[in-house]
């Protein structure tokens, strides 16, 4: 077989490969990466010996690192990074030395590697993160905006950069131990010179070369200039000895300041996806199961200690930025994780000796199995969160947030004000509302974003957790006359409804919900009005149409009132799984919550709910009711209590106390 056709029956080979490995892992909802390396192990010599990593496949998954990180430099985000700079820099930086240090320290006093090089590679391998299985995770769920959100993508962000860093000074470690210094100066020198004369290139000669290609109206010269400028780049800061990966970063962050970054990257992403799944599926090519089993005792250990350490280390930084623990936790639980450059950096590594075929083979494994555990830490995160919570000792840490700092000039006796907990679109929206309409004005957030907007336009402010009893009680919730809760995070948003009303139960609030399953629970724990920003603007649109056609103002003021009145569920779709447990669960879940059954001799068997008056006595709330088999959800006033009832009651321990003293018998846990 000659040359030419065997690249062209390999490289069919392994993409064919790689796509069946990333459709069953798509099918079995996990990162279609963990596929692509799975489908390079079938095909290499520790599967079916179809394709050797050797030759011409080699270059071509050199040429889908070059795209991969190009693409990281477009899509890089200064501008999220200043938003969020002292927990993205500081933080992110803190978290990826002490990785280093921790993960390279652990490995050289454990004779896992025999040089300080060696040590130094390996922990900048297990300091990196997955971007893309966090921010999938995090889109999934709808949680971006939330704080425990916004701080991951920062570090992330950071670690991205750093991983520029890495790639220009890390291979220097590969010269002789009295060579390092000089070597690590002279890379760092290089870097320097090189970085000095991209910014000036990015700002004056590359606009000027895509502004003419542009001008031509011909997409294909667009591609072709894009890639000679990513490759062209790349091969420069080889031929300086800085490697293709760092001169394709930084030629992705020079096409970022072009106007046309996003058409540039937009005709990138396919090619990048083809050869970048060549990259991924010849790392597969590698990977010996065989060699993995013999060392699932080191694997196991490698992988405990990686996620185990660097959620540690994650968590301690976030508290010491005087974040929540629980928000600490959940950050650091979502990004303990190596991520797919670490590959690039192993192969680095590989590529300079510093790393032996058995170190890099454990390095690929371990980096593989935290990517496969990672989706299903990040879903279980609430859960491990609210098991932690139930441990006495912990209890009050994750309740406890950094003391408030209130920013404005604000009275101790402050009444009649409204309080705006969440300041992100939605929140911004109303406050400059009720702003211009001269009321007095209280905002809770923890963005360190919002903290300087409302400093200059001297609007009071907390910044704290909206969530924390203490940030709630230092906004005299007693004393305001309403509540509005826009924030982004669902379980957040149950926990600050809750806690509101346990401080001011006859406060009037307004809730944001998230999804339409939120609304009934939301009104279930107090809240007088629930809002879904989704139907509110189909309900706007609707009333805009209706007008149009003919219908009179007041009969289309009448149709949707009677829709807000209704809590939506005329309009709600038709879910056939809407009572389930599992979302019940969801709803639930960060609530203390206590099942209870009823027998002929309680108080409350005969009456209806109403009639118990049970939030007015207790300030617990009734979220189901489980009679024969059957649960009834967010059950109505309307709805009596029967002998053999099993009742779901929410509310904080004072709550449940209180519960248990109305009906005066002891309970009947889960």
């Amino acid at each position: 077989m000659s040359g030419e056709l065997k690249l062209i029956v390999e490289m069919v080979t392994v993409l064919g490969a790689a796509t069946a490995g990333g459709f069953i892992a798509n099918r079995l909802r996990q990162p279609v990466l963990l596929g692509y390396l799975i489908g390079g192990i079938a095909v290499g010599p520790a599967g079916f010996g179809l394709v050797a990593l050797e030759g011409d496949i080699q270059v071509l998954a050199e040429v889908g690192v070059a795209l991969l990180l190009f693409a990281l430099g477009v899509e890089f985000s200064l501008k999220d990074l200043l938003r969020m700079k002292t927990i993205a820099l500081g933080g992110g930086t803190l978290q990826i030395l002490s990785t280093i240090l921790l993960g390279g320290g652990l490995a050289y006093f454990t004779g896992a590697v025999n040089s300080l090089p060696q040590a130094i590679f390996l922990g900048a391998v297990l300091s990196l993160s997955s971007t893309a299985v966090v921010l999938k995770s995090l889109i999934e769920r709808n949680e971006v905006q939330t704080a425990f959100g916004q701080v991951m993508l920062a570090i992330l962000i950071v670690q991205d950069l750093g991983l520029g860093v890495m790639l220009a000074v890390l291979p220097a470690l590969s010269q002789p131990a009295d060579m390092i210094g000089i070597a690590v100066v002279e890379a760092l020198l290089k870097a320097a010179l090189f970085l000095g004369a991209a910014i000036m290139a990015g700002k004056w000669v590359i606009p000027r070369i895509v502004r003419i290609i542009v001008l031509t109206a011909n997409q294909e010269l667009f591609l072709l200039t894009i890639l000679v400028i990513c490759l062209g780049i790349a091969i420069f800061t080889y031929w300086l000895g800085l490697g293709i990966a760092m001169g394709s970063f930084v030629a992705g962050l020079m096409i970022s300041n072009v106007e046309y970054a996003d058409h540039a990257l937009d005709r990138v992403l396919p090619m990048r996806d083809v050869f970048a799944t060549l990259f991924f599926a010849s790392i597969g090519l590698l990977i010996d199961p065989g060699f993995l089993l013999e060392n699932a005792v080191t694997l196991i250990g490698l992988v405990a200690i990686a996620m185990l350490g660097k959620g540690a280390i994650v968590t301690a930084i976030v508290y010491g930025f005087r974040y929540p623990l629980k928000t600490a936790l959940t950050v650091g639980l979502g990004i303990n994780q190596i991520g797919e450059f670490s590959f690039v950096l192993a192969g680095v590594a590989k590529s300079q000796n510093l790393f032996s075929d058995q170190l890099y083979g454990l390095t690929v494994g371990t980096t593989a199995a935290t990517l496969l555990l990672a989706p299903f830490l990040l879903k279980s995160t609430p859960f491990l969160i609210r098991q932690l919570s139930e441990l006495t000792w912990l209890n009050t840490l994750l309740r406890v947030s950094p003391e408030p700092q209130l920013v404005g000039a604000v009275a101790d006796d402050l009444q009649n004000h409204i309080v705006v907990a969440g300041y992100g679109r939605v929140g911004q929206t109303l406050v400059r509302m009720l702003y211009f309409q001269g009321h007095s004005i209280i905002v809770i957030d923890n963005s360190e974003a919002a903290f300087t907007t409302l400093r200059e336009q001297g609007i009071p402010y907390l910044f704290g957790d909206a969530a924390s009893e203490v940030v709630l009680e230092r906004a005299n919730l007693k004393q305001a006359k309403s509540m509005a809760i826009t924030l982004p995070d669902p379980m957040a948003t149950r926990l600050a409804v809750n806690r509101a009303l346990s401080i001011a139960p006859e406060l009037d609030v307004t809730v944001r919900a998230h999804v339409n399953e939120e609304i009934e629970s939301l009104y279930q724990l107090g809240a007088n009005e629930v809002v879904q920003p989704e139907f509110e603007a189909a309900l706007e649109m609707g009333a805009h149409m209706l007008l149009k056609i003919g219908d009179t103002p007041q009969a289309v003021q009448q149709t949707v009132n009677r829709y807000r009145s209704g809590r939506y569920r005329d309009i709600l779709p038709a879910k056939a799984d809407y009572w389930g447990w599992a979302d019940l669960d969801t709803v639930i879940s960060g609530l203390e919550h206590h099942w209870y059954y009823l027998t002929d001799d309680f108080p409350l068997v005969g009456q209806t709910l109403a009639q118990t008056n049970i939030r007015r006595l207790t300030g617990a709330t009734v979220m189901a009711v489980e009679r024969k088999r059957q649960v009834y959800r967010y059950p109505t006033g309307e709805m009596p209590m029967e002998a053999g009832d099993r009742i779901l009651i929410v509310g904080n321990r004072e709550e449940l106390q209180a519960f248990e003293k109305l009906i005066v018998v002891p309970s009947d846990p889960l």
